[in-house]
């Protein structure tokens, strides 16, 4: 990623667009009992900066709650103003927010379709940035970078917004520049509609139906862009249960991808690089198996290697650091490419490695469902509503409760620490620092979960 990130850094850019305000924009608002943050969303897309006559609306409500009720009521006002905007419920949920996008997409009257996530208050100039971008006809998507609104708001906030910017300041920027797949991110994006309906539309047997459509839609020789420097504010999870369900859909939403399209992307006549490049992409998520594993062998090893005279296998084995420093290269780079104080990130990249270490078994048990075809419901991540201008609250009282899960880290939590105890006692200072983070990380996560469950009793 480095190595394309220099080489394409000096890429020309592109002849944009002017645009034309009376192309009619669909913007598309998936809600499911969003209750405390549906209004806020609702007024920020219908403040953006674009003729009313051209928007229509669609607030396409899966609630169950009184969502339903807040939503019909700002959606009378806003008609009473003068907007085309639409209260689309549907009788079940089936196929979640997949189902819920392409139910409405049957009625969009737009020629490009923008979506808003609950959490996500899009800027006034939101789409005169973005239809810019549509510069050839080809061009099937346009994705802003996400910004972090309550990023400061703690540790857990401040090390999400460390880890997303890696990917949106680093992968996304580089694949698009290098001419690698990319992938929509869900929310703060903007499709042309005749390439959602030519690519197979959305579909519903992933949980990841943004990263589905988009590598279909660029199998299909759409062009992709992705804009680094124009940012949607959205709105962190704050409680690690949230953040939890949140990896959970991602990653068993890219195996379930990877299963899918990946077949079909090597039978494709994609250039090698293409194929290599989108096979990472799709199947980088494996990793936390053998995170876990490698937490396991620690300990055995640790004998093994004060028990006989393996030092020349221990010495080569060492090479393997190279993958910790990549890795922080990659991540400081992407701080670089966002931050005047980036430097100041650094002390964050330790912490970021705990609790990647410590969410390794709720990935993993994604990965193992997602490789035996276990199907699971959409779980939404709930959202925060901001109480004045420096404060942002959890409305929402999650039914946290015991699980395996929550035993499982407790148990690696314990097995670590034995691990970080036997180095100390031999001596081993070389494997100190990472018996060390995987102790803190599997620590971190169940008791962070433990005082969630207590706190809500």
């Amino acid at each position: 990623m480095l190595f394309y990130q220099h080489k394409f850094r000096d890429k020309p850019k592109r002849q944009l667009q002017a645009i034309n305000t009376s192309k009619v924009v669909t913007i598309q608002l998936p809600l499911y009992n969003e209750m405390y943050v549906a209004e806020r969303l609702i007024n920020a897309v219908c403040n953006i900066d674009y003729p009313k006559e051209s928007l229509d609306i669609q607030v396409l409500d899966d609630s169950t709650d009184e969502t339903k009720q807040i939503v019909s009521k700002i959606v009378q006002q806003k008609k009473d103003a003068g907007f085309t905007i639409s209260h689309i419920q549907r009788k079940n949920r089936v196929g979640f927010k997949a189902g819920a996008l392409k139910a409405g997409l049957e009625k969009a009257q737009g020629e490009y379709i923008a979506i808003f996530d609950a959490d996500f208050i899009p800027s006034p100039d939101f789409l005169k940035n973005m239809l810019t971008y549509f510069y050839s006809n080809n061009i099937g998507m346009v994705q802003s970078r996400w910004s972090h609104i309550n990023e400061k708001h703690s540790i857990l906030t401040r090390v999400q917004a460390f880890a997303l910017n890696g990917h949106f300041a680093i992968e996304q920027k580089v694949r698009n520049a290098a001419g690698f797949f990319i992938n929509f991110n869900g929310t703060g994006g903007v499709w042309r509609k005749e390439c959602i309906l030519n690519s197979g539309n959305w579909q519903t047997d992933t949980i990841t139906e943004d990263l589905d459509l988009s590598y279909r839609a660029q199998l299909k020789g759409w062009q992709f862009v992705y804009l680094n420097n124009f940012t949607t504010p959205a709105v962190l999870p704050e409680e690690i249960t949230s953040l939890k369900a949140q990896q959970f859909r991602w990653t068993k939403g890219a195996v379930e991808t990877a299963k899918k399209l990946l077949p079909t992307i090597w039978k494709s006549k994609q250039p090698l690089r293409i194929k290599l490049q989108s096979t990472f992409h799709l199947t980088n998520n494996f990793v936390f198996p053998f995170v876990l594993l490698v937490s396991l062998l620690n300990l055995p090893i640790l004998f093994i290697k004060i028990g006989g005279n393996h030092n020349s296998y221990f010495n080569y084995s060492s090479v393997f650091i190279l993958a910790f420093i990549s890795t922080f290269s990659l991540y400081m780079a992407a701080q670089k490419n966002i931050y005047t104080n980036w430097i100041s990130k650094t002390f964050t990249f330790p912490i970021f490695l705990f609790g990647t270490m410590g969410l390794a078994i709720n990935n993993s048990i994604a990965v193992f469902e997602a490789i035996i075809n276990k199907k699971s419901e959409f779980v939404r991540t709930p959202k925060f509503v901001k109480k004045d201008e420096s404060e942002i609250v959890n409305m929402y009282k999650l039914k946290n409760k015991l699980s395996v899960q929550l035993f499982i880290e407790f148990f690696f939590t314990l097995y670590s620490f034995a691990t970080l105890v036997f180095s100390l006692y031999y001596f081993e200072l070389m494997a100190l620092p990472f018996n060390m983070m995987f102790f803190f990380g599997f620590f971190s996560i169940s008791m962070l979960s433990i005082k969630e469950i207590l706190s809500k009793k």
